[in-house]
């Protein structure tokens, strides 16, 4: 084909769309303003989970977040302050929280999930990827009754739609977490996830990428748009400009800024997530570990665990805040003892984009035509990483998609 495609955003979305354009044969510019996997594709959990194919808009979430929301400690927050556009997300969030909705995305969210599980799989046997990429499964744990009644309620809707799991009690539980506390009352086993090492699995495709003549481009700023009609045919950055058949915007938290520079208006909101990493010890995981009431998960990456949590809603401030730091790490250790007295490695924190429905954003708008929107996809960019690059691929080449994008068009917030 020849023709030319640009990327902009260099996370785990922006990078597998630009591999697998190039597979399909476009020349391809990745443009990022700072490096490669510097954001949330960096510090995050890891997991590849189907089993999350509940939408984050779902029935009771949004009572259970008026509860949390003046608790700076709880899992979720929203940072006191006036802003019309986190006030249009929080309406059209309740609204999203409806078992309807629920209904409509679970499906989607799951058929994307093993579309993309499917893909890593076939990433990892052709590409050969170092990236410590297992087919593990995951473990849901619960400290109380009600979480676990909770839990068993969810695991038998998943199994409805086709997402296998098992219930385990505490010694079963411990056969794959050997240290987890005996406060834990039992577990729920996904097969079907899997996990790696996220910036490993980022940067080793983006190099895979750049065999395949795709110039990335780091510490690129864009600066601006030039378009005519519905059609944009110039990309101003702060190192020249560049043209472009198409254009894909995969910026992460920063999408609705620069949708703007396009007259585009994108409801996602940035959500604050934290990571702490330390050096694994005896009787770690093997598995991931999801602590249900806590909202967290322990993740086993070689030779160190990363506990990651917490969605807070503050806008871009890319501030630590230790006192939700420290309340993951007393959080995760009311579930797996000796967690505390590891040593420290990394603490992070990183912002998700979040749509107000739990859906990702995968499409072109109706006013421009050669531009594909690939954002929004919250605490799943890993997850969905590999399915999004081959749908947008598919969308640039004028194929007919691997799976329907209906429910994931930006049409949907206008």
């Amino acid at each position: 084909m020849g023709q030319r495609a640009v990327v902009v955003g260099a996370g785990v979305i922006g990078v597998c769309a630009a591999y697998y354009l190039a597979e399909a044969g476009w020349q391809v510019t990745i443009l990022e303003q700072g490096r490669v996997c510097a954001g949330c594709s960096y510090g995050n959990g890891g997991a590849i989970v189907p089993s999350h194919s509940v939408p984050l808009a779902a029935p009771g979430v949004w009572q259970q977040a008026l509860r949390w929301l003046f608790n700076s400690k709880s899992p979720f927050r929203i940072s006191p302050r006036f802003d019309p556009s986190l006030l249009a997300w929080l309406w059209r969030f309740r609204q999203a929280c409806t078992e309807q909705h629920a209904g409509r995305a679970l499906p989607v969210l799951r058929d994307l999930s093993y579309g993309s599980r499917a893909l890593f799989h076939e990433l990892m046997k052709n590409e050969e990827l170092d990236c410590r990429y297992q087919e593990t499964g995951a473990m849901m744990v619960y400290r109380t009754p009600r979480g676990f009644a909770a839990g068993l309620d969810e695991a038998a809707r998943l199994r409805v739609a086709g997402i296998p799991s098992q219930t385990l009690d505490l010694s079963e539980a411990r056969g794959l977490a050997p240290a987890l506390s005996p406060s834990v009352l039992g577990a729920i086993f996904f097969p079907d996830d899997a996990h790696l090492v996220p910036d490993a699995f980022v940067r080793a495709l983006a190099r895979r990428a750049e065999d395949r003549g795709v110039d990335i481009r780091t510490e690129t700023e864009v600066l601006g748009f030039r378009t005519n009609g519905r059609r944009i045919f110039g990309i101003e950055t702060t190192r020249g400009d560049l043209q472009a058949d198409d254009v894909v915007l995969a910026t992460r938290a920063w999408s609705p800024l620069l949708a703007q520079m396009l007259g585009l208006r994108l409801p996602i909101q940035p959500a604050k997530g934290y990571s702490v990493t330390y050096l694994q010890g005896s009787g770690g995981p093997r598995v991931p570990v999801i602590l249900a009431e806590a909202k967290a998960g322990i993740t086993p990456m070689s030779d160190w665990l990363r506990v990651a949590g917490t969605l807070e809603l503050s806008g871009f401030d890319l501030s630590i805040n230790r006192r939700r730091v420290d309340a993951i790490i007393r959080s995760a250790a009311q579930y797996v003892d000796g967690l505390e007295s590891l040593p420290l490695r990394e603490i992070w924190r990183g912002l998700r984009p979040c749509t107000p429905d739990g859906l990702p954003i995968i499409g072109r708008p109706s006013s421009l035509d050669n531009l594909i929107l690939a954002t929004g996809h919250a605490m799943l960019g890993v997850t969905l990483g590999p399915i999004t690059g081959l749908l947008v691929s598919q969308l640039a080449s004028g194929e007919k998609p691997k799976l329907s994008l209906h429910a994931l068009r930006p049409q949907r917030f206008e």
